[in-house]
């Protein structure tokens, strides 16, 4: 449930857990279950690799949703875009697709305070003494971390052999801001060898893809006569119009937030979340199960603290 919930609605994602857990693995695998790009999508996206010259001379359109993955030493003009001469970043050339950024607190710390607007406003604008240019950069950001130094705080099978400051030191790289603009955290605990080698296997992408777009279609229809065409780019308005729950699911919130000190930004990503996970179930209001699990992904704002 949590890749669909991530695709479906665009929805920014951190995982966390040890060493050869999965994490790379599981995001490399994301646009297999992404669902097409539309045409208005494609131009969009192939306008940003043009200026780049990253089409080829057998490639006109972009028709895949693009999976960037920069090395933790990029620069912020890297990432963001900039030079002498204005050039679109990599949050831009991941528009309408997927930011992959592994060994998150490895990038410098400038680096990723830079990208907390562009994930706000879904642009990016470059200022220079004879120009402005402004780039398009709606991205899904999905980040991968160790929960420490050695990577191995936390586990069952190895010791963890950092210290409680160094620990505390290597989770605080990544800031709270930018926790709080991830709506979706996932632990991923290390795999056993019964499940590495048991023959069964799960579903397909292909089948998840399936119901990746049956929710996506069932946005579309609700913002047909909008400009927006996901729950991640809800504005306030469209919260209060679309995410009515029940007293039941109001009390359970309101038990969360106080426990885990949540912001206000992290309050309407709840709901947005779990208005994600209603459509997947195909369900037209948003049920206490729905903020109960959305309330589950943010389960690292605590331990990141």
């Amino acid at each position: 449930m949590t890749w669909q919930v991530d695709k479906e609605g665009r929805q920014n994602g951190l995982m966390i857990g040890p060493p050869g857990s999965g994490k790379t693995m599981l995001s490399r695998r994301l646009p297999s279950i992404l669902p097409p790009m539309t045409l208005e999508e494609a131009l969009e996206a192939t306008k940003v690799h043009s200026v780049l010259g990253l089409l080829g001379e057998s490639r006109f359109l972009i028709t895949t949703r693009p999976f960037r993955s920069p090395h933790h030493t990029i620069s912020d003009a890297g990432l963001i875009g900039g030079g002498t001469f204005p050039k679109p970043g990599e949050v831009s050339l991941a528009h309408h697709g997927v930011l992959f950024l592994d060994e998150l607190p490895e990038f410098r710390k400038n680096v990723l305070e830079v990208m907390r607007q562009p994930m706000e406003d879904g642009k990016v604008t470059i200022a220079r003494a004879s120009t402005s240019l402004t780039f398009p950069a709606q991205f899904m950001l999905v980040a991968a971390m160790n929960p420490c130094l050695c990577g191995f705080y936390g586990d069952l099978q190895r010791p963890c052999i950092c210290t409680p400051l160094q620990i505390q030191r290597y989770k605080s790289r990544v800031s709270g801001p930018l926790l709080d603009r991830m709506d979706i955290h996932i632990e991923v605990p290390a795999v056993k060898y019964k499940e590495l080698s048991q023959e069964a296997t799960g579903e397909s992408s292909a089948v998840i893809r399936q119901r990746v777009e049956e929710a996506r279609t069932i946005q579309s229809e609700r913002f047909n006569h909008s400009k927006i065409h996901c729950n991640a780019q809800m504005t306030s308005r469209y919260i209060k119009k679309h995410c009515h729950i029940g007293e039941d699911s109001k009390c359970l919130l309101e038990a969360a937030i106080d426990k885990l000190g949540l912001s206000a930004r992290a309050y309407t990503r709840i709901l947005k979340v779990s208005r994600t996970i209603a459509d997947l179930a195909k369900k037209e209001s948003i049920q206490s199960s729905h903020i109960a699990e959305a309330i589950q992904y943010r389960s690292l704002d605590r331990h990141l603290e």
